[in-house]
Formats: C-alpha cells, structure tokens, sequence
C-alpha cells in the first residue's frame, strides 16, 4: 500500500473547495489548481495577467515547499487560460521562476476559471 499525505500550508490559499493543496503519495506530489489568490485576503492579486501569473506560481512555490520541494521539483504542469493570447507572458514568467530542463505541459484555454481568475495551474512534483 503506498505512503500516502495531505499537503497544507497557510503559505498558499485555502482550498475553496472539496479538495487538498496537495496530495503525496510516495514520492510523488500532486498539486491541485492555484489560482491567483493572495493567501491572506483570498482575493485576485489584480486584473493584470502578468501580476495573476506570478502570484499562481508564487502559490505553487508555496505548496511544493510544504512538501519539501521547490517548483524545480515539478515534472508536469497543466496551465488554463481565459485567453490563449497571453501565452507568451506565461511563457517569460515561468522562464524567471523555473530552472531548466522545463517541466512537461499543457495549456488549455478555458472559458473561465473560479472567482474570475485569468489563469490557473496544477502539477505533479517528484521528490
């Protein structure tokens, strides 16, 4: 049977829903949807898609160090999108916040996301 583990930190926001920041499962870590809330408020940071971008992955980095990892540890990520144009913003942010060799991924444009979020990720982080 494998080791299996909630993941929480107050670091990143509560989850607003029927689901865990994350789970663990052996030495695998699956990180559940971050949008950009500020984990204080568990408001959206701002309307600009740059500043959400940033934010969702600063929630990421938070959840993966509760799990004693870093967002480097992250094999997969699936990234949503209201609007596909802002691909390449997505595209600079993770090269300032991820160091190569790139996680895998996918980005799926959606017609909207939870609290009016422009952007949201997930992943699976190997530790």
């Amino acid at each position: 049977m494998p080791n299996r583990a909630v993941i929480k930190t107050d670091s990143a926001p509560a989850a607003i829903g029927s689901y865990s920041q994350a789970v663990k499962v052996d030495n695998t870590i699956y990180l559940s949807g971050q949008i950009p809330l500020d984990p204080q408020t568990m408001e959206i940071v701002s309307d600009d898609f740059a500043a959400q971008a940033r934010q969702v992955f600063k929630n990421l980095s938070a959840v993966c160090d509760a799990a004693n990892g870093s967002l480097n540890d992250i094999v997969k990520l699936n990234l949503y999108l209201t609007d596909l144009s802002h691909f390449a913003t997505v595209n600079e942010i993770m090269a300032e916040v991820f160091d190569k060799p790139f996680p895998a991924r996918a980005a799926v444009g959606v017609s909207e996301l939870p609290k009016g979020a422009l952007f949201e990720a997930e992943g699976v982080m190997v530790i």
